[in-house]
């Protein structure tokens, strides 16, 4: 059986080979990597090796339809998604997948990817903690939302392997029975998330409130290329899978239904999660009465 099955969501993907050489050079166990195209062809060959197996979607279905086509084909022991503009620490799948129990869902330290060298910032901080905003936080530009964003967790710097309360969402590894099981396929119906928004929340929230954790293993890393302005302005990337209207819609939908405890089969409710970290940035001590009033006021 593999030991990895590694899912890369592309659209319009202008680093993919750079990202899978990474991979290629990086890796050291049994591995596939499965670049699904979400409804485009890429814009140069796909790198050839017998490790890399790409999938082509007929229509575009976005991120989360892109996470289900790969979950479908995927065959390793452990899965793990990752965006399609970074660079890997040399020996991270045997880290990662070694550190991995069976309820863990694994993210490694993150830093900024460089564009002009393709490499690491080391004079910035990696990045390992991350929390949710309280809905609300940024309404005019999000929605409703739990806006994820950098945490700086004093007092955590021992810990080599600790507990985050969600990840960024351009890479997460775990366990792909598990994740089956107690996550499986994304939701990604138009009435509810739709075909991008939250998938860092639904995982995360699914891990915690039903006997699993979230984990970021600082015994190794990986570099993500921030998107800015610019690049979508000059049709370097694309914002296809970012539709306003959905996204603000996507937003608003999943902020209530975590919010007010509509997921079913979930241990714990909505506030265990809250009291697990609290004290939070942005969430005040009488979050649930502010929460009742934002949502009464609608």
């Amino acid at each position: 059986m593999l030991s990895l099955s590694i899912l890369i969501p592309a659209f319009k993907e202008p680093y993919l080979n750079k990202t899978l050489d990474s991979l290629l050079a990086s890796v050291v166990g049994d591995v596939e990597i499965l670049p699904v195209f979400d409804g485009r062809l890429p814009d140069e060959p796909v790198r050839t090796d017998p490790r890399i197996k790409p999938i082509f979607l007929k229509n575009h279905v976005g991120m989360r339809g892109c996470i289900n086509a790969g979950l479908k084909a995927a065959q390793g022991e452990y899965v793990m998604k990752v965006d399609a503009h970074c660079v890997f620490a040399p020996g991270f799948d045997k880290v990662l997948t070694e550190d991995c129990k069976e309820n863990w869902l694994m993210i490694p330290r993150r830093y900024v990817l460089m564009e002009k060298n393709w490499d690491r910032d080391m004079t910035r901080s990696p990045i390992d903690y991350h929390q949710v905003t309280f809905p609300g936080t940024f309404e005019r530009q999000y929605g409703t939302t739990f806006h994820v964003l950098r945490w700086y967790r004093e007092g955590r710097e021992a810990y080599e392997i600790d507990d985050t309360m969600v990840f960024q969402g351009s890479f997460w590894l775990a366990n792909k029975k598990y994740f089956m099981d107690r996550v499986g396929f994304l939701d990604d119906r138009q009435e509810t998330y739709g075909s991008f928004i939250q998938e860092q929340q639904e995982i995360s929230f699914k891990y915690w409130l039903r006997d699993g954790e979230v984990k970021v293993d600082k015994k190794t890393w990986y570099c993500h290329l921030s998107k800015r302005t610019f690049h979508y302005k000059t049709g370097f990337f694309s914002r296809r899978h970012k539709k306003d209207t959905e996204y603000i819609s996507g937003n608003n939908w999943g902020t209530k239904h975590w919010m007010n405890n509509e997921e079913p089969n979930m241990t714990h409710p909505f506030s265990w999660l809250i009291n697990k970290f609290a004290p939070i940035p942005t969430w005040p001590e009488n979050w649930e009465d502010k929460w009742h009033t934002l949502i009464t006021n609608r």
